[in-house]
């Protein structure tokens, strides 16, 4: 739908916070500060500033804490979803990358306590992009083609989904 804008993007963003990873302080707020600094290193394109805000959000969010709980990662989710739509302008429902993460919080809050939470959240990225499939994209340059992203996957979703997927291979390496 786009010119590869998203994928070089998502690549630079992942070299850099993958060399950040063994380096990273134990409170979540310092380790969401230093994956935001490498995120905006990494771009200046939209879905890269979104990326950054995601991580100064949370990393807001999370002070004074080095652990989150389901419902800590649900309430997290939904002020960062907040942030994403106040600063690139999309609302739930326009077939962005917002819509994914609004079926991760609402699958988090609805798992049990038990529940492994990476399935969980990929699970729902997969229902969402189901879901908004047959929808015309309504921001970012998908809007551009409109009716002829109808079928088609939104970018920002499928590249939510390939980062919880690197979260599980990531948390499998570790044990």
């Amino acid at each position: 739908m786009g010119d590869a804008d998203l994928g070089a993007t998502l690549d630079k963003c992942a070299v850099l916070i993958e060399q950040e990873l063994l380096s990273l302080p134990d409170d979540l707020d310092g380790a969401f500060k230093k994956l935001a600094q490498a995120s905006a290193r990494a771009s200046g394109s939209s879905f890269g500033t979104l990326l950054t805000v995601a991580f100064m959000t949370a990393a807001k969010k999370s002070a004074g804490k080095t652990s989150l709980s389901r419902s800590d990662i649900a309430d997290l989710l939904t002020v960062v979803i907040e942030a994403l739509s106040a600063r690139g302008g999309a609302s739930l429902g326009d077939k962005t990358v917002l819509d994914g993460l609004q079926a991760i919080c609402v699958a988090l809050q609805a798992a049990a306590d038990e529940d492994c939470l990476l399935p969980v959240a990929r699970d729902a990225v997969q229902r969402a992009l189901d879901e908004f499939r047959d929808r015309p994209n309504r921001i970012g340059r998908a809007r551009m083609f409109a009716d002829r992203t109808i079928g088609m996957d939104d970018p920002g979703m499928v590249a939510l989904l390939r980062m919880v997927e690197g979260l599980s291979v990531q948390s499998d390496a570790l044990g």
